[in-house]
């Protein structure tokens, strides 16, 4: 017995969230041309090429098809050979139309202006998405491979250390730092909390080079007698959330990293990747930029 649409299991999405993937919304119908500006505008730059590349082949070789099944429609086509009306549809499509070759019957000249219609709209669609692509701000920020958890100031401390990598102004910068953990109700059912960390410093005036945020774990802190077993146990992931004004692109600008319990040192420091070369310029090494040490 065939299931009907609605009976049929859909797929299970999969999303990424604090570093680990989650399965979530199984059981929502959501087809696959359901949210396709979204599928465009999150695909990666390979894909959303050969995406395209495949819809052009597939317009023209329908096209190509209508040309090829009727008796002559397109002028100067020696044979009426497939892979000839299949270049012609491709001019038409493209809207290029070198003269060659072109409609000689009221069948070939219909299929030709429903072509032209499709490469008209079908170019402009292309050209609002390389653009919305490629004026998308997105920050060029690098974050260290691992947070690390040692004494600041006298005090433990969870230390995130991130920096612009275009070296221009990121005007009033504001850093979050959550925490997500299991945790088990009195009732006995495990859930997945969050909370905000708060920070030393949770904002910058004006971003140019590295910023290492700060956690104090002291007793208000979720983090306040935990270590790396209670961290294990509890599934705990951190997440960084960063945002600010690209004053280049003039746009607000946002960043995320996603941190899951293994990668957080207990005992180690950030390496020194800030000093001064011999003429006193500020220099940074970024070959430096992940390394820890004990302390």
């Amino acid at each position: 017995m065939v299931k009907s649409v609605s009976e049929r299991t859909p797929k299970a999405r999969v999303v990424r969230l604090g570093g680990r993937e989650i399965i979530v919304a199984e059981g929502q119908h959501l087809g696959f041309w359901a949210d396709i500006s979204h599928r465009c505008m999150t695909a990666s730059w390979p894909s959303f090429i050969a995406g395209a590349a495949l819809v052009f082949v597939v317009f023209n070789a329908i096209f190509a098809g209508f040309y090829w099944i009727a008796d002559q429609p397109i002028s100067n086509v020696p044979g009426g050979a497939y892979i000839d009306y299949l270049y012609f549809s491709i001019e038409t499509l493209s809207t290029a139309g070198y003269g060659d070759m072109h409609p000689q019957t009221h069948y070939g000249h219909f299929i030709a202006a429903t072509e032209l219609f499709t490469g008209i709209f079908s170019m402009s669609l292309m050209t609002g998405l390389i653009f919305a692509r490629f004026s998308r701000p997105n920050a060029r920020l690098l974050f260290a491979d691992n947070p690390v958890i040692s004494s600041h100031e006298g005090k433990p401390t969870l230390m995130v250390r991130f920096v612009n990598e275009r070296h221009n102004i990121i005007g009033n910068a504001a850093a979050k730092l959550w925490l997500m953990r299991n945790e088990v109700s009195v009732e006995g059912g495990t859930s997945r909390r969050f909370y905000e960390l708060p920070l030393a410093r949770s904002e910058h005036p004006a971003l140019a080079l590295s910023w290492t945020l700060y956690h104090v774990i002291d007793e208000q802190s979720p983090l306040y007698g935990l270590d790396a077993d209670d961290f294990a146990a509890a599934d705990v992931s951190l997440v960084v959330v960063v945002s600010g004004y690209d004053v280049v692109a003039a746009q607000t600008i946002h960043a995320r990293k996603s941190y899951d319990y293994p990668a957080v040192r207990f005992g180690q420091r950030y390496a020194d990747i800030l000093d001064r070369t011999e003429d006193g310029r500020l220099r940074i090494d970024y070959g430096r930029f992940h390394e820890t040490l004990e302390g």
